[in-house]
């Protein structure tokens, strides 16, 4: 119970830090006056319009990539597999660049044409997966998504490389990951799709303990594995594919907070995954709040944030498991 109430309280200072922090710095007092309503007009437009969908969808994206990690690692057995292993962020990128480079008008084109990507890329790791009829390989799964994102990255890079030096720099933002298109409307298109893959994942929890044994061992214990297989992969990268096409690339969320959690909670998958949501949100809120501020007026991509958190975390990790 007090490790739910220390992740349930880092959770909630991460929002209240995302809802104070920014280039017009609100103290706790003028954010809880601008949620009641005492607080004037111009304090309560910036944290109701601006900050709080932004710290809400930061971590929902957080979590969502954080329990699709977990899924991912049990999935495929690999310790190393994370949300955009599988070529997602390859096709959401070269949909979402896409979309940039042609100056597509509404400004749901390019979450829109990412999703898209992200999709055409699930359908294509899928069908190069399915190997011997009907069988999902796992290791396949994996080299598939490798080879289908560089090759989409690749298109990307072509298309980068001819296009005007503004539409250049828009389109590296996007890959690098941020919430600076965030709205309530964004928050709640993004929710209402989360819920089902996020409850689907969650709803195979056991099985995915048993499969993190191994093949043999879960279909033995009772495990439909070729059911499961395409269950969770399906979820997962729908889940991904949305998470992407509302934030960009960011990386190490998925990697990083699972293997993290395991180390508190160990490897059951019931209470594995909502911790990892917990913390993931957490991680990306916060390092959203370090992007809007580090160099402020300036802003970082939240991705590289997360990279320069993820990159020494992972390395701690790696040295536990070591000894």
């Amino acid at each position: 119970m007090g490790r739910w109430f220390v992740l349930g309280t880092l959770a909630t200072l991460a929002i209240a830090v995302g809802l104070i922090v920014g280039p017009a710095e609100l103290s706790l007092a003028r954010v809880w006056g601008a949620l009641t309503g005492s607080e004037n007009a111009s304090a309560a437009a910036i944290v109701l319009d601006l900050r709080l969908p932004r710290a809400l969808l930061a971590f929902l994206v957080g979590g969502s990539l954080a329990v699709t990690g977990a899924a991912l690692q049990a999935l495929v057995r690999n310790p190393l597999a994370d949300p955009y292993l599988l070529g997602l962020s390859g096709g959401a990128g070269l949909g979402a660049v896409a979309a940039i480079v042609l100056e597509f008008g509404s400004s749901w084109s390019v979450p829109i044409a990412a999703l898209a990507g992200a999709l055409l890329a699930i359908v294509l790791v899928y069908r190069l997966a399915i190997v011997s009829g009907s069988v999902l390989d796992a290791r396949i799964l994996l080299l598939a998504g490798v080879v289908v994102g560089a090759f989409a990255s690749s298109l990307m890079g072509a298309i980068i490389a001819l296009s005007p030096a503004q539409q250049v720099r828009n389109a590296f933002l996007w890959i690098l990951g941020g919430f600076d298109a965030a709205s309530w409307q964004a928050l709640t298109v993004f929710a209402v799709y989360a819920v089902i893959p996020l409850g689907v994942i969650y709803r195979y929890n056991r099985p995915l303990d048993l499969m993190a044994l191994g093949e043999e061992p879960a279909q033995f214990l009772g495990a439909d594995i070729e059911r499961l297989k395409r269950i969770l992969y399906v979820s997962a990268s729908l889940l991904t594919a949305a998470a992407v096409s509302v934030s960009g690339v960011i990386g190490f969320v998925g990697l990083v907070v699972p293997h993290a959690i395991r180390l508190v909670w160990g490897h059951l998958h019931r209470s594995l995954l909502p911790a990892a949501f917990l913390l993931g949100g957490t991680l990306l809120v916060t390092a959203d709040a370090i992007a809007r501020t580090a160099f402020a007026p300036l802003t970082l991509p939240v991705g590289v944030v997360t990279a320069l958190i993820g990159v020494p975390v992972f390395v701690v990790l790696v040295r536990k498991w070591a000894t």
